[in-house]
């Protein structure tokens, strides 16, 4: 018999390679995998609701994995993290149906990018935060956000370059919260493509510049080429927030 198990995960993705595994190079999904897999006795794979990029942090990451092995949950949680390293912990563990897939069956995600608004950057969230010292015009980006949002092709706002690939995605909305200090922006969606929300942070930082305008944003869909979106806002400043899966009666 095969149990499956759901897990919610918030990491620290400061000195990762990202997510997925890749040979070499230190990921959360490999740090993750060795350590339950020590644990269970087994060969154990961590499937993800989604891949975070290098340097992006997760504060409630959802993934599943299959085990042979009939686990107790507060035993579990505490032996991992136990041996995880101090910037990855597995909050919560449950016993879910089989078919239960954390990237499948996900309905609805979001992230938060944050901008310190500060002439001088706090130093203890510059890892968390990415520092714009020029004044934004909030107005004009949250003008820019409502366009942005709703069913589109966003095309041109993700790195993917296989053409084939779907890309009208919902982004369902752009919540901006400004305390003078950061602004936050909250990105709500059905599914994300590679790169999107930095690529949307971006686009809306440099609209707050004036160095694009919100009349632009049609143009941009239109012509469903990456280079006529903004610039990739850097990793270190987003996070996962949040991941949405149906409730089953």
């Amino acid at each position: 018999m095969e149990y499956n198990y759901k897990i919610s995960i918030n990491y620290d993705g400061g000195r990762y390679e990202g997510w997925q595994r890749q040979k070499g190079r230190l990921t959360i999904q490999e740090t993750l995998e060795d350590c339950i897999g020590n644990i269970c006795g087994e060969k154990i794979k961590v499937i993800a609701s989604g891949r975070t990029d290098a340097g992006v942090h997760a504060l409630e990451q959802t993934a599943n994995f299959h085990a042979k092995v009939k686990l107790k949950k507060e035993q579990f949680l505490r032996e991992c993290n136990e041996k995880l390293p101090e910037d990855i912990r597995i909050m919560t563990m449950e016993t879910v149906d089989a078919k239960f897939h954390s990237r499948y069956d996900a309905v609805e995600k979001t992230y938060c990018y944050t901008i310190d608004l500060r002439e001088r950057p706090n130093v203890f969230t510059r890892r968390y935060a990415y520092s714009v010292r020029e004044e934004l015009n909030v107005q004009e980006m949250e003008r820019a956000a409502e366009l942005l949002t709703g069913i589109h092709d966003f095309r041109s706002f993700t790195s993917e370059k296989r053409k084939e690939k779907d890309t009208v995605r919902n982004l369902k909305s752009i919540v901006m919260v400004n305390t003078n200090q950061y602004l936050k922006l909250y990105f709500r969606g059905d599914g994300f493509l590679y790169h999107m929300v930095r690529i949307l942070a971006g686009t809306l930082i440099e609209i707050g510049l004036g160095k694009k305008i919100v009349e632009e944003i049609p143009e941009i869909f239109q012509a469903k080429n990456r280079f006529r979106a903004g610039f990739m806002a850097p990793a270190h400043g987003l996070m996962l927030v949040e991941v949405i899966y149906e409730t089953k009666e």
